[in-house]
């Protein structure tokens, strides 16, 4: 298993990365989480023109999940 050490020498494990997490959200320069909006996958066709633009690009995430995300992503420390 691979350590890191502290600043007193003691080891600690690495945390490991969710890649569920890692592949649906991204953390900007300012500590940010931003994810892609659902429903965009498939059957877009039944929806109209202005739903289909509103769900293009990303979306920041809710405030009080942040901190849940941020520690799956393994970037709890930083």
């Amino acid at each position: 298993m691979s350590t890191f050490c502290l600043k007193n020498g003691e080891e600690m494990p690495k945390l490991k990365t969710h890649k569920g997490a890692a592949k649906r959200f991204r953390v900007t320069k300012n500590g940010k989480v931003k994810h892609r909006h659902s429903g965009t996958s498939h059957l877009a066709w039944r929806m109209t023109s202005k739903r289909v633009r509103s769900l293009r690009g990303t979306d920041p995430a809710a405030p009080c999940e942040e901190k849940r995300i941020i520690r799956a992503l393994a970037m709890g420390g930083r």
